[in-house]
């Protein structure tokens, strides 16, 4: 006789909720390395076995399916078991920046209401001042010492997991793969933080495309990663690992060093990474990197954000000759890759951010929803089994997300007869002067080609005439001899239509960031408007 029962086992045959994803690994390869950092290595199996106890101490602390659990610690063995053990539980993992300030993790924290904590020891008093209001906690675990007392009260992780029960997946028989597997708050550049909602069939999906098209498919794959875990790239590609039962390798999440990295890279046997371009333009110039194992043991590079200047692409071409240059973008609540450019067709589409991978339809729209020319510039909207489910707790905000039935990405973007996507700037960064839209990052892209300029970021200031116009921050590669206002704004004239050259031009120590290191392009126009009042 048929009985609801058997409906769920079917079910469980065939699902992507990442437990089972983990639980399948390690049934499959229990004895290979999971993880590796600084010579030693997790198993499958361990790993499995770790997460497992995780839940149970989650579990029996009462954190329940559908409970947020904050999880602020660098990168380390604790953090991926951790990150497995509250969707065993069937919680929701909210990572946190733990470049935060306590006021920015309390505001995270009082939008989320945690059920429990995950912490490292050091990073506990931050934490601790952020959920002292907090009255939905249940649980805090905290990863190493000191433990301090107070409230709320705080347990020593690895006795916690040790002494707990182990959880399996048969306790996810009610779940669904479209239950939110992570919580995870955007970085706030215009206003507070919002909670994408990123389901455990988003991550699923899109790893496993990616790991297609990027060609991972065998399980002696050794890949690293130059972000924090916190982060979705950090996150997304340890996941890319477990379904082909590769080794992700745990790189330090703090004072990115190159030098150390690369030994990192060649101990580990890594065979494939992704850094961003500051970090690849570090690793490229270190002293005899073309010789060393690590430029032949490569076979995939990967690079990220927005489109990567010519000198980079040179760079990554002569050093590491034997890998496929992969450059993929994407959003968080893409979770997160969007589409991903060969390094084939680098140079022959030279800016282009390549074409969206499978499973991801996308669109260039003008604000009516109405499809523009090939070549013209649009708001990239996308369809798909990896858009997330919403923003946590925002129903206004995720309407205006999916205005018209696709999801408003909020870059500007052109695409090409063949489908190749060029970045040109965020929806909010355009400049409109004197009627003509001026695209910030095509003015940055300029300036960043010129001698003696390290950094820039350009924003839109008041101008008498013409409403607004660009103005320009730049970092020096030399302190003492700057490149001019006049340098600059001559420079850009054979790259530049005369209307979009910056009419202010000012130099600076450093550009303002974010905890995530994204310029703040509102302190940018503050400080060239101090610098500009007469």
């Amino acid at each position: 006789m048929h009985s609801v029962g058997d409906d769920r086992r079917v079910a469980a045959t065939r699902r992507i909720h990442l437990s089972e994803q983990l639980s399948a690994a390690a049934r499959k390869r229990p004895d290979h390395p999971a993880l590796w950092r600084d010579g030693a290595s997790l198993t499958y199996g361990e790993l499995d076995a770790r997460a497992s106890r995780v839940a149970g101490a989650l579990a029996s602390r009462g954190v329940e399916p559908g409970d947020r659990v904050v999880l602020l610690a660098q990168n380390g063995f604790e953090w991926v078991e951790s990150f497995f053990g509250v969707v065993r539980a069937g919680a929701i993992v909210a990572p946190l920046n733990f470049r935060l300030t306590a006021a920015e993790l309390a505001a995270i924290t009082r939008d989320c209401d945690p059920a429990a904590a995950i912490v490292d020891g050091e990073l506990w008093p931050l934490l601790q001042c952020a959920l002292s209001d907090s009255a939905s906690l249940r649980a805090c675990l905290v990863i190493g010492p000191p433990i301090p007392a107070g409230d709320p009260p705080a347990e020593d992780y690895c006795a916690a997991v040790a002494g707990a029960d182990r959880v399996g997946d048969a306790s996810l028989d009610h779940a669904r793969d479209d239950d939110v597997a992570v919580l995870c708050f955007t970085s706030g550049t215009t206003g507070r933080p919002k909670g994408a909602m990123l389901t455990h069939a988003n991550l699923a999906l899109n790893v496993l495309n990616a790991a297609a098209v990027l060609g991972l498919t065998e399980p002696d794959e050794v890949w690293a990663c130059g972000s924090p875990l916190f982060h979705v790239g950090g996150f997304g590609d340890l996941l890319m690992q477990v379904p082909i039962c590769g080794t992700f390798v745990i790189l330090p999440s703090r004072h990115f060093d190159a030098a150390s990295i690369a030994h990192l890279m060649e101990r580990s046997g890594t065979t494939g990474c992704s850094f961003v371009p500051a970090q690849w333009q570090a690793i490229c110039g270190l002293q005899g990197i073309r010789e060393r194992p690590l430029a032949q043991q490569l076979r995939h590079v990967g690079y990220g954000s927005s489109a990567s200047p010519m000198v980079l692409l040179q760079a990554l071409n002569d050093t590491f000759p034997n890998a496929d240059r992969i450059h993929a973008f994407g959003q968080t609540e893409m979770s997160p890759t969007t589409t991903i450019l060969h390094g084939e067709d680098a140079v022959r589409k030279l800016g282009s951010v390549g074409r969206p991978i499978p499973h991801v339809e996308a669109r260039i729209v003008d604000d009516d929803m109405n499809d523009v020319v090939v070549g013209e510039v649009g708001e990239i909207v996308y369809r798909g089994p990896h858009v997330f489910a919403g923003y946590w707790r925002s129903p206004e905000q995720t309407a205006d997300a999916f205005a018209g039935g696709w999801f408003h990405s909020g870059d500007l973007c052109r695409m090409d007869d063949e489908g190749y996507v060029y970045v040109v700037d965020r929806k909010k960064d355009m400049i409109i002067s004197g009627g003509e839209n001026i695209y910030s990052a095509e003015v940055e892209n300029a300036i960043a080609g010129l001698l003696g300029v390290a950094q820039v970021s350009v924003v839109g200031v008041p101008h008498p005439t013409w409403g607004e116009t660009p103005a320009a921050a730049i970092v020096p590669v030399d302190a003492s001899h700057p490149p001019t206002p006049e340098d600059v704004i001559t420079g850009c004239r054979d790259s530049l239509a005369s209307y979009k050259k910056p009419t202010v031009v000012v130099v600076v120590e450093a550009l303002p960031r974010n905890s995530s290191g994204k310029v703040i392009k509102a302190e940018v126009r503050q400080m060239i408007l101090a610098r500009t009042r007469h």
